[in-house]
């Protein structure tokens, strides 16, 4: 097996399997994807093997093993994808994902996507604007120019008052955690950050990893979903603000772990706030 790139866990990827691990003190996270993936729609992920923790001299690893689906990752931002191919795959990933959002879990499962999660996405208006409030107090060194933070401070004003705990969500469907052959869609993974949302919770991450097929992404989930593309822009824009924020909190919190982190997250907050991110290309 060959290890493969992963920011919270050890991965291992073989010709029919693949076995993620993480030290069983750690996040988490695994946990609920453990518990859900044989409840999940069929055909929707990859199957669940064998899961369990292993004790390895003083620590408890949790592990997953998963079947291998086939295909590759079509990536973050879509590298390589042409115009043609991004709307293929967006088509069937929106179709995917309103697979997952009529999915009626059992109510075992829907208690694991009901467990407190602390996702960083859009919860209520209050919510983002205390979370801007609270990162604007603890910028005492300027990391995030005012008008950075006033454009955020704009869109958690203008942002819906709540967002509803509504249908089961992915919450994290960018680019790499799709599997793609021959442009089909053959597996959603890493449902580690699922939980009851918005629909627009998981359309976010599917237009705005997309890269230069954002258009084009908004465009089939707006025909799909009779959005009206004005509303899945604000949808998209509020959502984008409130994962900033959030996460730059935690960068300015713990400074020296997450100095990547702040880079990342400042230029995507001017490219949000300064270069009008979701209404740039608007008709």
């Amino acid at each position: 097996m060959t290890s493969a790139e992963s920011n919270s866990h050890h991965v291992y990827v073989g010709s029919e399997a693949v076995v993620k691990l993480i030290d069983a003190d750690d996040h988490s996270r695994l946990n609920r994807e453990i518990a859900l993936a044989p409840h999940l729609p069929t055909g929707l992920t990859a199957t669940l093997l064998d899961s369990g923790v292993h004790r390895l001299g003083t620590h408890d690893i949790r592990y997953a093993c998963y079947a291998r689906a086939p295909g590759t990752p079509p990536g973050i931002d879509m590298p390589g994808v042409d115009a043609l191919a991004a709307r293929t795959l967006a088509e069937e990933a929106v179709q995917q994902l309103t697979r997952l959002h009529s999915w009626v879990p059992e109510s075992d499962t829907q208690q694991v996507l009901r467990e407190p999660l602390d996702h960083g996405g859009f919860t209520s208006q209050a919510a983002l604007c205390t979370e801007v409030e609270n990162l604007a107090a603890l910028d005492r060194h300027g990391t995030v120019p005012r008008p950075l933070l006033d454009g955020l401070s704009a869109i958690a004003k203008r942002a819906p008052l709540c967002a509803q705990a509504a249908v089961p969500v992915h919450a994290d469907c960018h680019g790499d955690n799709w599997v793609v052959c021959d442009l089909s869609v053959t597996a959603l993974l890493d449902f580690e950050w699922a939980r009851f949302g918005e629909p627009a919770d998981d359309w976010f991450f599917l237009a705005r990893f997309s890269g230069p097929h954002v258009e084009t992404v908004l465009d089939v989930i707006a025909r799909a979903t009779t959005s009206s593309p004005e509303t899945l822009r604000a949808e998209c824009e509020v959502r984008e603000a409130a994962h900033l924020a959030s996460d730059l909190r935690i960068a300015l919190e713990h400074p020296d772990a997450h100095a990547q982190l702040a880079a990342d997250r400042l230029r995507a907050l001017e490219e949000l706030i300064v270069g009008r991110y979701w209404w740039r290309d608007a008709r």
